[in-house]
C-alpha cells in the first residue's frame, strides 16, 4: 500500500540521483492568478520519469535485479527505466513500436538500454514485453500502475509542500495518472486543504471519463499532440487515487496546448513537450478555479521532438493571435494591393505573405482575392485591422 513514509523513504533513495527541481514565478502566465512553476522538464531525461522507475529498481531483490528490467514505452518512461537501470548495475530492455521516432530510440539507448522494436503501435509493444517477461523472467516496470513508481513521482509533492508551503492549488498533467497519484497522496496527506487539479488532454480524456462515470473506461482511440499523456485506460490504482484525492480534473484541445507551449518558451525560456504544458493551458485558459489563487503547475516533461516543434509553434500564433490569415474580395484594378497594405502597416501588421489569384467562376469578371498571413499582437488587433478594412470597402471572405 502507498503510504507517506515509502513517498518518505523514495526521497531518501533518490536524494543522489535525481535533481530537486526549481519552482520558478511565473506572473505573465494568468495575470489573476500567482503561477509558479515546477521544472520537472528539466529534470535529468528531460522529465519526472526517472524518479519512479529508479525507486521501482532499487526495491527489486538480488534474483530480481539479476534476471533483469523489462518495460515499454515511446518515450519520457523509456529513458528514465534506461538510466535508472544502468545506474544500479541491472540489464534493461525496452520494448518500442517500431514507428517511434528515431529521437526517442537513439536516446534510451544512450542510456544503456537494449531496444526492441516491435511491428505495430503501442499496444503491440506492450504485448511484446510481456511475453519477455513470462519468457525470459524479467521484472515488469510499469509506467504508472504501480505502488512504488507511484511513490518515487510522489516526492514532486513532498518537495512542493517543503518549496512553496503557502500554495492554494497545484496543477498536474494526467496520462495514466501515475503522477498525479503520488503528488495529490503526498500533499493531501501533508495539507489536506491545498487543491489538486488534474488535466487531460482533449483527444485523450480517459482518466476524466473514468472518475465522471465512477469506473475505469478504455478508450477506442486517442488522438493529441501531447504524446506523453495519450494513454487510453488509466490504472486501478491511479484510478482509486484519483478518484479520493484529486479535486478536479479537466481537459484541455491541441490548439490550447500549442498556446501553453508558446508562452513558455517566450515568455519563461523553457521548452516543453505537449504533456509538459497541459498545467499551464488549463491555467491560462482558465480551466480550473484558480483567481487570486498562489498556483503551481507542474511541467513533468520537456523532451519534445524538434520536428514537430516548428508545426506547434505555428498552431500556437493563431492560438494566441500572434498570426492571421486574411482573404479578402478585390475588384482588379490598380492600387488596390497598395491601399490594403497601407491599412495593414499604419496599425502596425505585418506581412509575411501574399497570395494573389482572379476570381473563380460565379465571382464577378473583374474580381479577384487576395490571400495574407500577418504577425499581429493579438485578437483584439486582428478586430482592429478587419475592421479598418471593412471602413474602407473591402470584403473580407469567411470572417
Amino acid at each position: 500500500m502507498l503510504t507517506l513514509d515509502k513517498i518518505y523513504h523514495a526521497k531518501y533513495i533518490l536524494k543522489k540521483v535525481i535533481r530537486e527541481t526549481d519552482i520558478i514565478h511565473a506572473p505573465n502566465i494568468n495575470p489573476e492568478s500567482e503561477i509558479y512553476l515546477k521544472t520537472e522538464n528539466l529534470q535529468i531525461t528531460g522529465s519526472f520519469k526517472v524518479r519512479g522507475a529508479y525507486y521501482r529498481m532499487s526495491q527489486l531483490t538480488d534474483e530480481e535485479k539479476a534476471k533483469g528490467v523489462i518495460a515499454c514505452s515511446a518515450g519520457n518512461h523509456a529513458q528514465g527505466v534506461a538510466l535508472a537501470a544502468a545506474k544500479n548495475g541491472i540489464r534493461s530492455i525496452i520494448c518500442l513500436p517500431d514507428g517511434a521516432p528515431i529521437s526517442k530510440v537513439e536516446a534510451t539507448k544512450s542510456h544503456g538500454a537494449e531496444v526492441c522494436l516491435v511491428k505495430g503501435v503501442y499496444d503491440d509493444a506492450y504485448a511484446e514485453a510481456l511475453r519477455q517477461r513470462d519468457e525470459y523472467g524479467y521484472t515488469f516496470i510499469h509506467p504508472f500502475d504501480d505502488e512504488d513508481v507511484i511513490a518515487g513521482q510522489g516526492t514532486i509533492g513532498l518537495e512542493l509542500v517543503e518549496q512553496l508551503p503557502d500554495m492554494d492549488a497545484v496543477i498536474v498533467p494526467i496520462g495514466g495518472g501515475g503522477l498525479i497519484s503520488g503528488v495529490a497522496f503526498a500533499i493531501k496527506s501533508l495539507n489536506p486543504n491545498i487543491r489538486v487539479y488534474g488535466v487531460q488532454a482533449a483527444g485523450a480524456p480517459s482518466m476524466y471519463n473514468a472518475v465522471r462515470d465512477g469506473k475505469p473506461e478504455t478508450l477506442e482511440s486517442v488522438s493529441t499532440i501531447a504524446d506523453g499523456i495519450a494513454v487510453k485506460a488509466p490504472g486501478e490504482n491511479t484510478f482509486r487515487y484519483c478518484s479520493e484525492y484529486v479535486d478536479e480534473i479537466v481537459t484541455v484541445n491541441d490548439d490550447e496546448i500549442s498556446a501553453a507551449i508558446l508562452a513558455l518558451m517566450e515568455k519563461q525560456k523553457l521548452v516543453t513537450e505537449g504533456a509538459g504544458a497541459v498545467s499551464v493551458a488549463a491555467a491560462m485558459f482558465n480551466k480550473v478555479p484558480i483567481k487570486g489563487k498562489k498556483t503551481v503547475c507542474l511541467l513533468s516533461g520537456g523532451n519534445i521532438d524538434v520536428t514537430i516543434l516548428s508545426r506547434v509553434i505555428k498552431r500556437g500564433l493563431l492560438m494566441s493571435g500572434r498570426s492571421c490569415s486574411l482573404n479578402i474580395e478585390l475588384i482588379d484594378k490598380p492600387g488596390q494591393l497598395m491601399d490594403v497594405s497601407r491599412i495593414i502597416a499604419d496599425l502596425g501588421g505585418n506581412v509575411i505573405s501574399v497570395h494573389h489569384e482572379r476570381a473563380n467562376e460565379g465571382s464577378a469578371v473583374n474580381g479577384c482575392y487576395l490571400r495574407l498571413m500577418l504577425e499581429t499582437r493579438n485578437y483584439e488587433h486582428i478586430t482592429q485591422i478587419k475592421n479598418e478594412l471593412k471602413k474602407n470597402g473591402f470584403k473580407i471572405v469567411n470572417d
